[in-house]
């Protein structure tokens, strides 16, 4: 890989992100290591997800310094630099507010397997970052991040938002997609009732090995893409038509 297909995927990722929902005015990034190894890619500070370009992208380094861009970095860009730091087989990784999320995190109950989406933690409860609710925004808090992950594909953020990482693109963004829809699954079952039935641990390992192979990864974070394209081109279209001749 090199630079400038670094450089599309976090675009192409966070436009993504932006179809699946997961948008919250300016903040929430994605982030893609850079393949020269000189830190990650991930958008300008103040920019939607839907909004980012590659004018609009930065270079963070290792030690959160901009090499290229424009701006200062992230505040929480340590999340994504630990993340990567802690796990070197990880190309990608995901912060946003999903809602969703945060509101099923508040509960303080275990995220159950009860559709495909929920068997992608085999059965188990999915990790929570509990050290803060707060900004991200040092190194410290962003290892404490990491090993809160660990080496699953997603954790809450309890009273903030989650976070994902993934080999591919395609798996982190789908990894938070995923996570968010388990959550909101689940919030729907809670509020007619207590959720009774849901697969066992054996039959959550197989459907995530049936469910979210690297294809099916792929093919949902197309469909992203493709939507997300749509809705630019759409947006565009309506733009032009309503300028006066």
């Amino acid at each position: 890989m090199t630079p400038a297909q670094a450089r599309r995927l976090a675009v192409e990722a966070s436009h993504a992100l932006a179809a699946a929902g997961q948008g919250d005015l300016v903040w929430g990034h994605a982030a893609v290591r850079d393949p020269d190894g000189r830190g990650i890619w991930i958008k300008a500070p103040g920019w939607g997800l839907e909004e980012v370009r590659d004018d609009r992208l930065q270079l963070v380094s290792h030690e959160a310094e901009v090499l290229i861009g424009d701006g200062s970095a992230h505040k929480e860009c340590h999340i994504h630099l630990e993340v990567l730091r802690a796990r070197p087989e990880v190309h990608c990784s995901v912060h946003t507010h999903a809602m969703s999320a945060i509101a099923f995190a508040a509960l303080g109950v275990p995220l159950l397997p009860l559709s495909h989406e929920g068997a992608l933690f085999e059965g188990e409860d999915v990790p929570r970052f509990r050290e803060t609710g707060g900004l991200v925004s040092s190194p410290e808090l962003g290892e404490k991040l990491a090993t809160a992950l660990g080496e699953a594909p997603a954790a809450l953020m309890p009273k903030h938002g989650l976070v994902a990482a993934g080999h591919t693109t395609a798996a982190a963004v789908m990894y938070a997609v995923l996570l968010d829809s388990a959550c909101a699954l689940q919030l729907r079952a809670q509020a007619a009732g207590r959720a009774i039935i849901h697969s066992d641990a054996t039959e959550a390992r197989a459907k995530r090995a049936q469910c979210w192979p690297d294809g099916q990864l792929e093919a949902g974070y197309r469909y992203l893409v493709r939507k997300a394209a749509t809705t630019a081109t759409t947006a565009d279209a309506g733009t032009s038509s309503s300028r006066p001749a």
